[in-house]
């Protein structure tokens, strides 16, 4: 199905129960890595990715698209990482030493990935949480400046600084290696 998300909320709105199963599939990931790298604990992400879930299938039937799907996605995502950090105290962002692409067999290469990634890692988890949020909605939602500002409730140009400030650091800090 190629059908916009938004058409197929409302679909799934309407009944339509394939219609979920093609918008979960396309968030899914993105989703979840957005959630487990703002908790960094796989059994909190779970249970929040859960949850934003849950409250897309209690809104099926008032869901009225008057922004983006995935703008709507996040800003739950985002709202209920707000709540959990006000609980837990949490605001660090992990990313899995697992990522690291194993594409080369050459050892050497593979050690300089780890280390970059390892300076990436440290230097997102060093930025100020508004920051590193801007960056994870950006790279892992897709979402655009005026995407993000809507998610954070923030203006547009205080969530391009943020990106703006994110990327530079984070750009920083894989070149120093």
């Amino acid at each position: 199905m190629d059908s916009p998300d938004e058409e197929l909320m409302l679909a799934y709105g309407g009944g339509d129960a394939g219609a979920f199963e093609t918008l979960y599939a396309r968030h899914r990931g993105g989703l979840f890595r957005f959630v487990l790298r703002a908790v960094k604990e796989h059994g909190a992400a779970e249970e929040l990715f859960q949850e934003v879930w849950v409250r897309v299938i209690e809104a099926r039937e008032r869901y009225a698209p008057k922004a983006r799907f995935i703008t709507w996605l996040y800003t739950i995502a985002h709202n209920l990482l707000v709540d959990h950090w006000r609980k837990k105290g949490l605001s660090l962002v992990a990313l899995d030493g697992d990522d690291v692409p194993n594409e080369s067999a050459n050892p050497a290469r593979q050690a300089e990935a780890r280390e970059a990634l390892a300076r990436l890692v440290h230097a997102l988890e060093s930025l100020p949480a508004a920051q590193r949020e801007a960056f994870l909605l950006h790279e892992e939602g897709g979402l655009s400046v005026a995407e993000i500002a809507a998610v954070t409730g923030v203006g547009e140009e205080a969530a391009k600084s943020r990106l703006r400030y994110a990327m530079t650091k984070l750009k920083a800090a894989v070149d120093d290696g």
